[in-house]
This record gives structure tokens, sequence and C-alpha cells, in this order.
């Protein structure tokens, strides 16, 4: 089994405002790197949104390693999903989990793959972390 290293992010200029987010998918040498962006957004689903999209790009059965800078989605998907959905989506304070479109696509994407998840510092020394930065901060400011 090959394994596939991603790295993702997110950016939104202003928050809620325009949003881009960005993977750099890396697999046997190779990288490949996707981005797109929203008119309307907000930070947090920009980030859920480039996990998402690197996710369902990866067809075949890999050990996928998955790096981001952000503690909610990572938080989100190893920690508080399992209580969000016996709590029929509602937080530890009974209001409904924001973002709930986007994390039930990310849980059924993590259903069918071996996803390990690790954080990064976010503007840090790691290249493909600010890479993912550069791209979706481009993809962002360039949906006009």
């Amino acid at each position: 089994m090959n394994e596939v290293i991603i790295y993702t992010d997110g950016s939104c200029l202003g928050n809620p405002g325009k949003g881009g987010w960005a993977a750099v998918i890396i697999k046997n040498e190779k990288e490949e790197e996707i981005f797109g962006s929203e008119k309307e957004s907000t930070n947090n689903r920009m980030e859920l949104t480039a996990a998402i999209n690197a996710l369902a790009s990866i067809k075949q059965n890999n050990k996928i390693k998955i790096y981001t800078d952000s503690k909610y989605v990572k938080d989100g998907i190893e920690k508080w999903i399992h209580n969000w959905k016996l709590n029929n989506w509602k937080n530890a304070n009974k209001i409904n989990v924001k973002n709930k479109d986007l994390w039930i696509k990310l849980d059924i994407l993590i259903n069918e793959k071996e996803v390990e998840w690790h954080w990064v510092k976010a503007h840090s020394i790691n290249k493909y972390n600010n890479r993912v930065d550069f791209l979706a901060r481009n993809a962002a400011s360039a949906n006009d």
C-alpha cells in the first residue's frame, strides 16, 4: 500500500468573506497542487473544504497522512465528531454544530480511507504548509 502525504490550508479575506482553499498531495514522489475558492465563506469552512477535496481526490486504497494547521479540523475529526453524531449534531452547549454539511462529507471520506491526522504550526518553516497557505490566499484573492 502506497503512502500519500497531504498538506491542506484554508484562507478567508474577511471572516466571512472571499475564501480560498488549497492542498498539496504527495504520492509516489510526485507533487500535485489543488485549490479553489468561494465568493462567501469562512476560514473554518475553507479549512474543511481543503481536507475534503484532497481526500476525495485519492481514489486508490492508500495510507494517508494529512497535515493541517487547523486545530479546528484536527480536533473536530479526531475528538469532537463522535459526540456530535451521538447528540444529533449538537455541540456540548446543545447548539447546532457549525459546518455540519462539511463535517458529514469529511466523516464519510475518512471512513472509506486509512487517515492519520497531524497538526503543523502555521506560518513556520514547513515548506508545504507555507505553500498551501500561499495557494489558499491566492485562490481567495483571485475570486472577484
